[in-house]
């Protein structure tokens, strides 16, 4: 079994590729680093590092030990934060953020009912966009975010909110008229797209490629924000596939949406990295899901 230090030396060093560095980001000399390297390769028969008097290079064996024992590492401090969580009771600050205004209101009822449970956690809210989700997630600025699925790479709780799709079309576009279009139509028109920083699984749900019948779908320019993605729409760039709740927080004269008869349904829901997953994450999905049930079911 490897310890801790030598773990923690090897993949800075990995990282780094520079004793002085690697050392320095370790406080510690760089004959001790050269020390734990010259006894991991001794334990491992071959060599991690190429090392001249010019640089210092990782050796392939090198490279996949560094990239099995990473994933190792994380999933092992993610379950201590667990465990420390869990010790000291629903305390801290948890940072909840929302992608869309049609899920703020889901968000707040949840928020309310997390806080009146576990009244010493501080909750801090947020508001993202299409190009910062994933990676406000990603550099722990939130913990975690109610978002559409599918979000791909993360960690999902139940579907808090679900939605008919609809066709968002430019007034004057000839399918501004319909009582509803297939997903074939689609073949016929470009199709505004997502930033490229939005994740392809969800690309591939909102803007695919391929009709159902396999026909291609020509893709049209793409926006920034979702607003940026219907002015596009509206200046009749392309059209784009929709959930319901955008007629309604985003009516606009220039803009018809037109129901999609035979899509799938849209899913929103708590989102966050599964290496994070903390008491604090998990009672917050406890008391959305809970909220959410409470919001739907039918009063007298």
């Amino acid at each position: 079994m490897l310890e801790r230090h030598e773990v923690e030396t090897f993949l800075t060093l990995a990282e780094e590729l520079h004793f002085g560095r690697t050392a320095e980001r370790l406080r510690v000399t760089t004959g001790r680093i050269s020390h734990v390297v010259r006894k991991l390769e001794r334990r491992v028969g071959a060599p991690l590092f190429e090392r001249t008097s010019r640089r210092v290079r990782i050796t392939p064996i090198g490279r996949q030990l560094a990239d099995d024992l990473a994933p190792l590492v994380e999933q092992m401090d993610a379950a201590v934060r667990r465990a420390v969580d869990a010790g000291r009771g629903m305390t801290g600050r948890l940072r909840v953020a929302f992608l869309g205004e049609y899920v703020a209101p889901v968000l707040l009822k949840a928020v309310a009912l997390f806080t009146a449970r576990h009244p010493d956690c501080e909750v801090e809210v947020h508001e993202v966009q299409l190009y910062n989700s994933r990676a406000s997630l990603l550099d722990g600025s939130i913990d975690v975010l109610v978002a559409s699925y599918p979000f791909d790479g993360m960690a999902r709780g139940p579907a808090l909110m679900t939605e008919r799709r609809m066709l968002a079309v430019a007034a004057a576009h000839p399918l501004a008229g319909s009582e509803s279009v297939s997903l074939e139509v689609l073949a016929d028109h470009p199709v505004i797209q997502y930033p490229e920083v939005t994740s392809a699984e969800f690309k591939r749900d909102r803007t695919p490629g391929h009709t159902p019948s396999g026909r291609p779908v020509p893709k049209g320019p793409h926006g920034r924000t979702f607003s940026e993605m219907l002015t596009l729409v509206a200046l009749g760039r392309g059209v784009l596939p929709v959930g319901e709740q955008t007629r309604r927080y985003h009516p606009r004269p220039d803009i018809a949406y037109v129901p999609i008869h035979d899509a799938p349904p849209i899913e929103r829901g708590p989102v966050w990295p599964a290496a994070n997953t903390t008491a604090r994450i998990q009672e917050f999905v406890r008391a959305a899901t809970d909220a959410s049930t409470a919001r739907s079911e039918p009063t007298g």
